[in-house]
């Protein structure tokens, strides 16, 4: 399932040069990240970590095609997958398009931990909505 939400380029993240700053990228990529998770996944951070569970990034990558000006409408796709050799491990594909051109490509990798240390894993709820999903 892609979700997408779409943005307005905010006027904080606009350089000198009329550009969102290189930095800002990934703050638009985790806000997308982050609703896909809740709406989505129905898995909700916050509670998740007072329940003693860390959903947590293992690595990413991002590609800079283009970049966005200031005042940009430009949305952001999110979409999961799992990985079937290592099935604690979740690939969130990430893009960013303005006016239906790619400007920006990402992958992110996430798992679980207990937040007092341990082993990957899913939990239970998640498994069950990527499950619902796939």
């Amino acid at each position: 399932m892609e979700y997408i939400k779409k943005y307005t380029a905010k006027e904080e993240h606009i350089n000198l040069q009329g550009n969102i700053d290189g930095l800002y990228v990934p703050y638009y990529l985790a806000d997308c990240r982050q609703s896909f998770i809740h709406d989505v996944l129905k898995f909700d951070i916050e509670e998740e970590a007072r329940n003693g569970i860390d959903m947590v990034l293992s690595k990413y990558n991002i590609d800079i095609f283009r970049t966005l000006k200031g005042g940009s409408k430009f949305s952001v796709s999110c979409t999961v997958s799992i990985d079937r050799n290592t099935p604690t491990l979740l690939y969130f594909k990430q893009a960013v398009t303005l006016r239906g051109k790619l400007t920006t490509r990402g992958l992110f990798s996430w798992t679980c931990r207990p937040t007092n240390g341990g082993r990957s894993f899913l939990p239970p709820s998640l498994s069950k909505q990527l499950d619902r999903l796939y």
